[in-house]
């Protein structure tokens, strides 16, 4: 299998070699750049399977290179800095970044995330259409077809099952239904739309079958 490539900008060049040898030996193909300019010609001829950014950067900073670059990339990024507060890891986070690790770290954990980030970055999309028992949802669409016929949603409806199916087999709290999609109310308004829900997918919307409550966390749609 091909190695992933991986890209570290950072403007200390004894880090940056040090990483390059490290993870060279650890399985990755390593390029390094000197800055944000530097890593954007990088970018422009290389195509990376991750990027490793340092945050205290001089000018453009790790976190507004993220921020740039989450507008029409979605490679990996884990970000790198001296500081360890919390602000600044949520800031780096908010700007796209999927990982942080703080300066000092070592190696072995730096591969670690890695490894844990190229992994869940190749799990398989999710489908554009998922099957619900005799129904088929167009996720892109929000549309809910019978066969031929359409099933007539109301947009709130239809953000809700899009974010149920997109996150088919696993548990949503109310909250986080609340927060992803169009509710625009409290957990009782999420309990109406889900009874709705509930009325036009399930064969028995008393005994339901594929959108289900857990008791205590939420709601989970388990599709076939």
């Amino acid at each position: 299998m091909e190695m992933p490539h991986i890209l570290v900008v950072d403007d200390d060049t004894r880090l940056r070699d040090l990483l390059g040898r490290y993870l060279g030996e650890n399985g990755f193909r390593v390029t390094t750049a000197r800055d944000a300019g530097d890593a954007r010609t990088r970018l422009a001829h290389f195509a990376f399977d991750l990027l490793i950014l340092d945050v205290m950067m001089p000018g453009e900073d790790g976190v507004a290179l993220t921020r740039a670059l989450r507008r029409d990339s979605a490679v990996p990024i884990l970000l790198l800095t001296a500081k360890g507060e919390a602000d600044d890891r949520i800031a780096g986070l908010e700007a796209g970044a999927d990982d942080y690790l703080a300066k000092p770290f070592e190696p072995r954990e730096l591969v670690l995330r890695i490894a844990t980030i190229l992994r869940r970055s190749q799990r398989p999309a999710t489908p554009a259409e998922i099957r619900i028992g005799a129904f088929a949802f167009d996720l892109a669409r929000e549309e809910l077809r019978r066969g031929e016929k359409t099933v007539r949603l109301t947009s709130v409806e239809a953000s809700v099952l899009r974010i149920l199916a997109e996150s088919a087999g696993t548990i949503l709290s109310r909250e986080d239904l609340i927060r992803r999609s169009r509710i625009d109310g409290n957990e009782r308004t999420v309990d109406v739309q889900i009874t709705r829900l509930r009325r036009k997918i399930e064969p028995d919307p008393r005994t339901p079958r594929y959108l289900v409550t857990v008791r205590g966390a939420g709601y989970v749609l388990r599709p076939d």
